[in-house]
């Protein structure tokens, strides 16, 4: 109990300590998130800002385009040039206006052309067929580098300023580019490369220096940059509301680990309910007569059901159970156990038998005899299909045990010494008691075939169960290697992982099946000495 009892400990000091940790992290972690998703979500507003911006002024270039080459009368005359001055007047995304035949321009909103001036070439087209020179030069009026939208036989100009013309926060980068990734225009010189990597997937998202968000539409994209850096100030805000709640959860949690544990450091009145809701099942590890292969019985091994379904392993709570006196009711309920899950094989099959472990207490005060009486009557169970296995533990008192499994015998169970070599067994004991069987501890099965200190005590063993002419049993039989050995040197009867596992009710009853169709009939059951 004291392991137990220290493993808890450590368990509930350890998810206590996850408990203190993961919440603050986790709210230092979301403080994160949440500050990087603003600020993403913001610069997306400020990539749709200057998105519409831009296509509002492609849209606007586009009317006047169209409203020009909707217009009748001589090209380049006065009305004709008046008319396309009032559209570049009226139109604040366009600064000027012209005319072209043959590729030469003709005439602009400023009045006609003088000398040849060619249409400038094409950078790209958009979705609505408007043809774009990003930079050119106006020959006519001069001035900064405009782009020109070219429709039919008319073109105007566009600042590339009106396409971003977007107030944007403080270190805060803007770009504007078309379908294929041509920059079309930019605030403070964002990164190009992005840019251009954004236009297959315009998205949210963060680089090792900046943050963006890409926003696409009208065959354009908007991208939106900012330094990393500029996350510190607004991270502190966010921490500052979200790390307390990080703290309250920790607290909360801790207490709760802090009374599950306490809880926990009680077992013995779970174990008491538990005996009380008869929480407690039974698995069969088959027992195999290594000559034949054929499954001539089982060990019932009991296991602790949760009532949410998960299993306790028996080193768990047997010592608690012996120690406390409720390993009695417990071996009551796996003899009610035996009963409810095997009753019909057993009545089937003579041969088969049921190994039951026996507590000290048992064994020294000889009641079990009683339970298995009242509980096998009327059952058709014969009591020499009731195997009783003894652990060297029960022999403390020799002169109390060797009267319970004499009793034993005289009512017709076969007994067993389980474990032995591992506790206080002698030769004495094994001339002095009255015994059927002897089972070879898994320990001393484990060095067969190796060359440890231990490894000349197993054909011992072995050599002193014939001699006394006792059944032998060997447990934990994991690999071919140790049956072929142990049936060469003559050992009955084998149990472990290279036959089965233990098995629920119904499989094991499948397994047993299962070996005498295959192995042919079983051999009689072995009967106690008289």
């Amino acid at each position: 109990m004291d392991r137990r009892r220290s493993r808890i400990i450590a368990v509930a000091v350890f998810l206590g300590f996850l408990g203190a940790v993961i919440p603050i992290a986790a709210m230092a972690y979301m403080s994160w998130v949440i500050t990087v998703e603003r600020k993403q979500d913001r610069l997306a507003m400020f990539s749709r800002v200057a998105l519409l911006r831009a296509t509002n002024t492609f849209a606007d270039a586009k009317g006047a385009l169209d409203a020009i080459a909707a217009t009748s009368g001589i090209p380049c005359s006065p009305a004709h040039i008046a008319r396309m001055r009032a559209l570049s007047v009226n139109t604040r995304s366009i600064e000027e206006m012209g005319y072209f035949e043959d590729g030469l321009l003709k005439c602009t909103s400023w009045g006609v052309a003088a000398g040849e001036t060619a249409k400038s070439g094409v950078d790209y087209i958009t979705p609505d067929g408007i043809e774009v020179t990003i930079r050119m030069q106006p020959l006519v009026s001069g001035g900064k580098p405009m782009m020109a939208l070219h429709s039919g036989r008319y073109n105007v100009l566009v600042a590339p300023s009106r396409l971003a013309d977007v107030l944007i926060d403080d270190g805060m980068s803007l770009a504007l580019a078309n379908g294929q990734g041509a920059i079309i225009n930019t605030l403070n010189a964002p990164d190009e490369g992005l840019v251009r990597s954004l236009v297959a997937a315009p998205r949210k998202g963060m680089t090792d220096s900046d943050l963006f968000a890409a926003v696409q539409g009208g065959g354009l994209l908007a991208v939106a940059t900012e330094p990393r850096s500029k996350i510190a100030t607004s991270l502190k805000a966010e921490q500052m509301l979200l790390l307390p709640v990080g703290a309250f959860i920790a607290a909360f949690i801790v207490g709760i680990v802090t009374w599950l544990s306490r809880k926990r450091l009680s077992p013995l009145a779970e174990l008491e309910i538990a005996v009380r809701n008869h929480e407690f099942i039974v698995h069969y590890q088959p027992i195999v007569e290594l000559k034949t292969g054929i499954c001539i019985g089982a060990e019932a091994l009991v296991r602790w059901r949760r009532p949410d379904g998960s299993l306790i392993r028996p080193d768990l709570f047997i010592p608690l159970a012996e120690e406390s006196g409720l390993i009695m009711p417990i071996t009551d309920q796996v003899i009610e156990a035996v009963i409810r899950d095997l009753n019909g094989v057993l009545v089937a099959d003579r041969t088969l038998h049921i190994a039951i472990n026996l507590c000290a207490a048992d064994i020294k005060s000889g009641r079990i005899l009683d339970v298995l009486e009242a509980k096998l009557a009327h059952t058709g169970i014969r009591t020499e299909q009731i195997w009783l296995e003894a652990t060297e533990r029960g022999f403390m008192d020799i002169d109390a045990a060797r009267i319970t499994l004499e009793k034993a015998r005289q009512r017709g169970h076969s007994v067993a010494i389980d474990d032995f070599g591992t506790g206080y067994s002698s030769l004495q004991y094994l001339q002095g008691l009255p015994m059927d069987a002897l089972k070879i501890d898994k320990s001393f099965i484990d060095t067969i075939g190796k060359d440890t200190a231990t490894s000349s005590v197993t054909p011992h063993i072995i050599g002193m169960a014939k001699a006394l002419r006792l059944y032998t049993v060997a447990e934990g039989i994991e690999a071919e290697e140790q049956a072929d050995y142990l049936k060469a040197h003559g050992v009955d009867f084998g149990q472990g992982w290279l036959f089965s596992k233990a098995l629920p009710a119904p499989m094991f009853i499948g397994y047993h099946r299962q070996t005498k169709e295959k192995y042919g009939a079983a051999p009689e059951v072995i009967q106690a000495a008289e």
